[in-house]
């Protein structure tokens, strides 16, 4: 009897063993699958993530870049003092260069303005790759129309400089290939601004511009003149002669 019911625990031992690793494999296997799933899963969440994360990133990229207004030119603004001991190219310095609005007004709003300059200085804006002088190439067989300025305030002065360099990078004036730039002279006796042209000969062209110029500028008649480099350099005496007057 005792050993029948000893084969009997027995028995009940081996089954509940059995049982246990039935359930324990069981358990194991679900794991397995459940940590095969779960890996799965998360391989696919992260590409996802890193999608996301990416958006993200370009979207606040777009949020922070800055958007500005493209000019049709490159433009260089140009500074000379008056230096006795140095030659009129070696006067000239190249402050920088622009092509957009904004660093239009960046590099204005930053720099002394006309009337501030000492006497004999000059400001010069001209395209890029032309120098303000008369030698260079693109103003060889070119002109200026200069506005003879007389006693006027510094407030004048300055508000007729800037909407000449409005006028020029704003390309308001037909024949826009002709303009090559503009110069404001800081004289003792009267000051002057002149906008250069690359042909001289172009009468239409000239004249267009010196019309449009005249409009835009509010001009009296007959301060407007048209004068040849030529002419310029080989004057006689301070005067030189006018092609065209408006």
């Amino acid at each position: 009897m005792l050993l029948a019911k000893q084969n009997s625990f027995n028995m009940l031992d081996s089954d509940t063993e059995v049982q246990a690793d039935a359930i324990s494999s069981s358990s194991q296997d679900l794991k397995s699958y459940s940590d095969g799933e779960l890996n799965k899963a998360t391989q696919q969440q992260l590409p996802q993530q890193q999608q996301q994360q990416q958006q993200q990133q370009q979207q606040q990229q777009l949020v922070h870049l800055p958007f500005k207004h493209p000019l049709e030119h490159t433009w260089t603004l140009w500074y000379l003092e008056n230096d006795r001991s140095k030659s009129w190219e070696d006067m000239q310095n190249e402050i920088t260069s622009f092509d957009m609005v904004e660093d239009f007004w960046s590099l204005y709003n930053h720099i002394k303005p006309p009337s501030e300059l000492k006497i004999g200085s000059d400001y010069s804006l001209f395209k890029k790759g032309i120098q303000p002088m008369w030698e260079d190439e693109t103003n060889n067989d070119g002109g200026r129309w200069v506005i003879s300025i007389g006693r006027c305030s510094k407030l004048e002065l300055d508000k007729l400089w800037l909407d000449v360099l409005l006028i020029l990078i704003g390309e308001a004036v037909q024949h826009t290939e002709e303009i090559c730039g503009a110069v404001i002279n800081l004289r003792s006796k009267s000051n002057k601004i002149s906008i250069w042209t690359a042909n001289g000969h172009n009468e239409t062209a000239v004249m267009e511009i010196g019309y449009k110029l005249r409009k835009l500028l509010g001009l009296p008649p007959h301060n407007l003149q048209y004068q040849m480099h030529k002419d310029s350099m080989s004057k006689q005496g301070s005067l030189v002669k006018a092609a065209y007057i408006l």
